[in-house]
């Protein structure tokens, strides 16, 4: 180089130097991350004390669903004379380290604030939750119900709750709901995002889900922030709950937690594929039919369907390349050819 300094290439098995400043690159992008964090100190990045970690609330939540279900969903050394050991065990390890995943949520959240508001806000939110988890196991039952009730191809309540993706998502969402709620929604957010990874089902921990929810096959279910689901609805792949539109300010950004997701009352169908849009009221005991685009509320007891398409049946042999014809026709008169 014209400065005369040395560069070791590829060649050499070395390092390649001499083609950047290392030092100056560090210093630029430094003052890239300084001013992003004085452009958007209202969403400031977390500091020392860390982040909540995907990965330990993956491990959480896998604790949580063998507490919450031991014998199916907990380890294979569980058995009926053991569990209640393995339940308090369980719980006082994963709780406690929930405690600390939401601690660090709330250091950014209260940040104005002292530590020990930190702490006490924390305290409050795993008392809370784990003082709810009895009902949630309750509430939970009620969807592994739905489930059995629900599929003729389910032969147990426990292959619905050890094979259907739909009852992971539930679970996680019920859980993150809960947290979601209690003042923790980084936290359930990444939980329904562990699920949403798992299954292909994107639960909103803000969405609100009676008792005896069912999701059959599930892939590509979405369910926004905002929406409201009713008892006893089931939904099949596919379906959208979402927002039909996103108000902005003055100043041209999303204005946030707006209701914007369907009302879906109790005892509703809605069949894969359907997208419902905005804040509209999907009546009780009313049908959505597959492919429907709704946009506007149904009364109870609607049955909403795509309109009829038109189409065309012909031949397979007409259609095929000429060669192909008599080879069909021919295997045809044996017999065998008769239902190509």
């Amino acid at each position: 180089m014209d400065d005369g300094q040395h560069v070791e290439g590829p060649e050499d098995g070395g390092r390649i130097e001499g083609y950047w400043n290392l030092d100056q690159l560090v210093a630029d992008l430094s003052a890239a991350r300084g001013r992003w964090r004085q452009a958007q100190q209202h969403h400031a990045e977390y500091g020392a004390e860390g982040f909540p970690s995907r990965a330990n609330l993956k491990k959480i939540m896998e604790s949580l669903c063998g507490a919450l279900f031991p014998l199916r969903l907990g380890p294979s050394f569980v058995r009926l004379h053991n569990e209640d050991a393995y339940v308090a065990e369980t719980l006082q390890t994963v709780l406690s380290r929930l405690y600390g995943q939401i601690r660090l949520e709330l250091i950014y959240a209260m940040k104005d604030q002292p530590v020990a508001a930190v702490d006490g806000q924390a305290a409050r939110i795993i008392a809370g939750f784990a003082d709810s988890l009895p009902a949630l196991r309750l509430l939970l039952d009620t969807d592994v119900d739905a489930a059995f009730l629900g599929d003729p191809a389910a032969r147990s309540v426990d292959e619905v709750l050890i094979c259907y993706p739909s009852m992971l998502a539930i679970i996680h969402h019920r859980l993150a709901h809960r947290l979601y709620d209690l003042g923790a929604p980084l936290v359930a957010r990444i939980i329904s995002e562990i699920a949403h990874g798992k299954t292909g089902i994107d639960i909103h921990p803000g969405a609100r889900i009676g008792q005896s929810f069912f999701i059959d096959h599930g892939t590509g279910v979405v369910i926004g922030e905002t929406a409201i689901v009713g008892d006893r609805v089931r939904l099949y792949q596919g379906v959208t709950l979402g927002a039909r539109s996103f108000p902005a300010d003055e100043k041209g950004a999303l204005e946030k937690a707006l209701p914007r997701h369907p009302i879906i009352e109790d005892d509703v169908v809605i069949y894969a594929g359907a997208t419902i849009l905005g804040r509209i009221i999907v009546g009780s005991r009313s049908v959505i039919g597959g492919n429907v685009w709704l946009t506007d509320s149904v009364p109870a007891d609607s049955h909403v369907r795509q309109a009829k398409a038109h189409y065309e049946v012909t031949s397979r042999v007409e259609v095929s390349a000429p060669h192909r014809v008599h080879a069909l026709i021919e295997e045809a008169t044996d017999g065998i050819g008769e239902n190509i």
